[in-house]
């Protein structure tokens, strides 16, 4: 094997110190454009290589890249640790694979005004991970600018067109409601804003699936907000309003919603479960906001991660990898916020 050249090599043929090698192949001041440009060419002529490229060289060896994870602010709002578990999962899951992951909070007035993230203006990364939905304009234009490969991360496109990886909402939300059904309810409703994401929307058409199965009718008023529906975010003043005509259960959109839920019905003086029962979904309950387990749809968002990961770093080497919306299934874990009607 060759041995490496060293700047002192350089210098010793320039005549020249190490120092001013240093400065020269660094871009530093204190040496003149023609004698950086000679050593320049000198390294070059050599083979040298600098400590970092030798470095990237090597992790690229080993399969290893830099993924950007780009995620809306308001899904870091003060109870949304869910998307901050799974971003941390995905930092994880690069690990395995000797990558690296760089975070980038995306803030509503960049998404507004279609600022595109750093991580692709300044070309940190290999490849982009996306997670949770972001406006369509704003995803529309991101897709234009994009360079590197791109991975959706518990959301979709609208035309399926590009790589996704989300859990089985549809299914998970048709579940729970079974689940009730199961249990005796029959006047269920459905707490999340139905077009704001893909996965409350996916959630809300499994909640009906079941509703009309089983014959029963859906009150206009059993479908609650759970967020502002302009800025989509849960904990700056907004409050969920219980409907007049009261069901007998709930199906929540996430664990975040239904913990704010058993909140609001136990100020009105309700119980959980013994005067209504409440289910979740993902099985992430942010702490201090109910004492009561709430029954849920367990995400498995290891897997979704891992999957994210290992297809994106196949993406990026040009191998072979699973093109399209990828489903990862869940389970129902079951609690304590239900009981039998």
């Amino acid at each position: 094997m060759a041995k490496a050249v060293k700047m002192a090599d350089i210098a010793e043929i320039m005549g020249v110190s190490t120092v001013t090698v240093s400065k020269a192949l660094s871009g530093q001041k204190g040496v003149s454009e023609e004698l950086r440009e000679r050593i320049k060419k000198q390294a070059r002529e050599m083979g040298y290589r600098t400590a970092s490229s030798l470095y990237q060289e090597k992790t690229r060896q080993n399969g290893g890249y830099t993924i950007g994870v780009l995620v809306a602010d308001r899904f870091f709002g003060q109870y949304e640790s869910f998307y901050w578990k799974l971003y941390q999962e995905v930092a994880t899951a690069a690990l395995r694979k000797e990558c690296f992951t760089m975070l980038e909070v995306l803030l509503g007035e960049d998404e507004e005004s279609l600022h595109m993230p750093k991580l692709l203006k300044e070309k940190k990364t290999d490849g982009l991970v996306v997670i949770g939905r972001l406006k369509e304009g704003y995803l529309e234009r991101l897709m234009e600018c994009a360079d590197v490969p791109v991975f959706f991360l518990d959301f979709y496109d609208k035309k399926g067109k590009w790589d996704s990886v989300v859990s089985d909402s549809y299914f998970g939300m048709y579940a729970m409601t079974n689940y009730l059904f199961d249990m005796g309810h029959r006047e269920i409703a459905f707490v999340g804003n139905v077009l704001f994401t893909d996965s409350i929307t996916d959630r809300y058409f499994g909640y009906l699936k079941s509703m009309y199965e089983h014959g029963a009718g859906v009150e206009e008023e059993w479908v609650v907000n759970d967020r502002n529906p302009r800025t989509g975010k849960s904990d700056e003043g907004f409050g969920i309003q219980l409907p007049g005509k009261m069901p007998t259960a709930f199906v929540c959109n996430n664990d975040m919603a239904a913990a704010m839920l058993v909140q609001t019905l136990e100020k009105e003086g309700y119980r959980v479960p013994e005067d209504i029962s409440v289910v979740g979904y993902d099985n992430y309950q942010p702490p201090g906001m109910c004492d009561i387990g709430i029954t849920t749809y367990e995400v498995d968002i290891r897997e979704m991660a891992w999957r994210t990961v290992k297809n994106m770093v196949r993406k990026i080497s040009g191998g072979h990898y699973q093109h399209g919306v990828s489903v990862v299934n869940g389970r129902i874990v079951y609690k304590d916020s239900v009981r039998a009607h």
